[in-house]
């Protein structure tokens, strides 16, 4: 039976973790079996730099925090190795990464689901997801499509107005 102290460390693990999921835009739970010290220092270092929270924990642990805060689709997926990676603001960005080191990694470093803007999603559409560009450049090309359609409109609104002066 472990002590008491040991019960109150793993209590507030479960309760640090169900805070981080809790505040999460996107989670996204992988399988790490296998990876070296070299890609997973390098897999690391890209999380921090991307401002990821990327850590493991025991499945239990995991386990009773997603419980906690009702992500109960995650439970099926505890099993193995799990490591996590969260993002509180960039969406796609957990993503994108854990799938760029599961396709240079085949069969050693996969994801096994991920909550992604409010949804729990399977391995295909974290994938999916993975393919799409920042936030800022899906904004960015959506104000270029705008911008577009306005000066397009100012250019008829010009033709019409040309057309009627000329009529006068």
């Amino acid at each position: 039976m472990p002590s008491e102290k040991i019960l109150l460390q793993k209590q507030q693990l479960v309760e640090e973790i169900a805070d981080k999921l809790k505040s999460a835009a996107s989670v996204v739970a992988v399988d790490y079996k296998g990876i070296n010290v070299a890609d997973d220092t390098q897999l690391r270092a890209e999380m921090r730099d991307n401002g990821l929270d990327y850590f493991v924990a025991k499945n239990s642990i995991i386990k009773y925090a997603c419980e906690e805060i009702g992500f109960d689709e995650f439970v099926p997926a505890l099993a193995g190795t799990t490591a996590l990676a969260v993002s509180t603001d960039d969406i796609i960005a957990p993503a994108r990464i854990v799938q760029k080191y599961s396709d240079r990694l085949r069969g050693i470093y996969n994801a096994k689901i991920g909550f992604i803007d409010g949804k729990f999603v399977d391995p295909s559409e974290i994938r999916a997801i993975a393919s799409l560009p920042a936030k800022e450049t899906l904004v960015a090309m959506v104000a270029g499509s705008l911008n577009g359609i306005v000066a397009s409109f100012a250019r008829a609104i010009d033709e019409v107005r040309k057309k009627m002066e000329e009529a006068a």
